[in-house]
């Protein structure tokens, strides 16, 4: 009565599973991991706060000087002498407004320099991304290159597993000794050895993106995919300097600090000015009646004490400008570094990709076979297959190396030239 219910329950935690699995399958894009990141970073998150911050204080510093208002009661006589009169017969009642004008543009001056600071703090923002961005990259590179590194153990010791069975059967025929086939079953233990240190190195580096993409997933169900190869071809280095002078937030962030030193200069300047403190003011005399009138107060600058800030700032003018010329200097420096290594990384991959490859594989093919029939030693046999895995993981290795190398580039650049 109740087996349709059941079977139903059962075949809804079999599709679950089947649908857990699909996603632990799909592997991620750098492009859906760097989205990944910039979405859920905390640092980059609280990166953009602070802009927003800053823009918070262009409202503040393009407000007004608030209007002062003061009242005042005076000549209230409350004692008896005199002639006759009430305590508040000759009361004097005041009001007064005044408003302190600025001028030389201090208002406009000061929006301006929080706008500038601003800006610094977005170009701020964008390095602090330029930099995370690469250490991203860099863990996304070394997770893909323990992935190769993974399969490739598992190659090898699927082979060596083959090769073991067919001399397993030889042994059983009397081709081979006792010692021979012993000699083979322990030299199995290196592969298992490399299959484990690559399992282990892939888990490292699953747990290192994690934890800059602020994930929670299991590692076992979190994968990535992407080509993992180098181009020959690279741009040219002229074009790769100008991409970074235009592009690269350090420097911007520099230029920007500059514009901003030079509007700092320009209000302490006009700071340096003398703001008149304009009054009205109104009242009641019962003599008199009642009377209103104007009033301009300003501060005798005898001593000008803004001096110090005046030069302050000019001197602040000059040593951003240094700053730029530095920042420039490094630009080039971190191009020029980097493309030479990656130019050097390419010089090294080429051969394997044309030729040691596939002498390897022609080798340990070779010697295999010439050892299943007899005419080549134990120890040729061996020495091919770890010249043949040495050849594999070093071509993996170069290329992990050549893709550090490219993460290198871009950053030095400040946006990828090598995808």
């Amino acid at each position: 009565m109740h087996r349709a219910p059941i079977r139903l329950l059962y075949l809804l935690f079999f599709t679950i599973s089947l649908l857990k699995s699909a996603c632990a399958q799909k592997g991620l894009t750098w492009r859906e991991v760097r989205a990944k990141f910039e979405a859920a970073n905390p640092t980059l998150r609280a990166g953009q706060i602070g802009i927003d911050e800053s823009r918070a204080q262009e409202i503040t510093a393009y407000l007004r000087p608030n209007p002062t208002a003061g009242v005042l009661a005076d000549q209230i006589d409350p004692f008896n002498g005199g002639p006759p009169h009430g305590p508040f017969a000759y009361l004097l009642a005041v009001g007064d407004i005044s408003y302190l004008h600025e001028r030389q543009h201090k208002r406009e001056l000061r929006l301006e320099s929080a706008q500038d600071s601003t800006k610094v703090a977005v170009s701020e923002q964008s390095d602090l991304e330029r930099t995370l961005i690469f250490d991203l990259r860099m863990a996304f590179v070394q997770t893909l290159q323990q992935k190769a590194v993974l399969d490739l153990a598992k190659e090898n010791l699927a082979y060596y597993d083959h090769v073991l069975e067919v001399n397993r059967e030889r042994y059983k025929l009397g081709a081979i000794a006792q010692v021979d086939l012993d000699r083979l079953e322990l030299q199995r233990v290196q592969y298992e050895s490399d299959l484990q240190t690559a399992g282990v190195a892939l888990r490292t580096a699953k747990i290192q993106l994690l934890a800059l993409l602020n994930e929670r997933t299991p590692v076992e169900q979190f994968e990535v995919t992407g080509p993992f190869d180098f181009a020959s071809q690279l741009p040219v280095l002229d074009d790769v300097r100008q991409t970074a002078l235009d592009a690269r937030p350090d420097l911007k962030a520099a230029l920007q600090a500059v514009d901003l030193a030079g509007t700092n200069h320009r209000l302490a300047v006009a700071n340096g000015s003398t703001d008149p403190t304009l009054g009205f003011d109104f009242g009641r005399n019962p003599p008199i009646d009642q009377y209103f009138g104007f009033s301009v107060s300003f501060p005798l600058r005898i001593f000008d004490r803004n001096q110090g800030e005046k030069l302050r700032t000019q001197l602040d003018v000059d040593r951003n400008g240094k700053l730029v010329e530095a920042t420039r200097a490094q630009v080039f420096s971190d191009v020029d570094s980097a493309y030479a290594t990656v130019e050097g990384e390419v010089v090294l991959l080429q051969p394997y990709k044309d030729r040691y490859l596939k002498q390897a594989a022609r080798v340990r093919d070779t010697i295999a076979f010439s050892y299943d029939r007899g005419a080549a030693s134990l120890l040729d046999f061996l020495d091919a297959q770890a010249a043949y895995r040495s050849v594999q993981l070093n071509y993996l290795n170069l290329i992990g190396s050549y893709l550090e190398a490219a993460n290198q580039l871009n950053l030095a650049v400040g946006r990828e030239v090598i995808p």
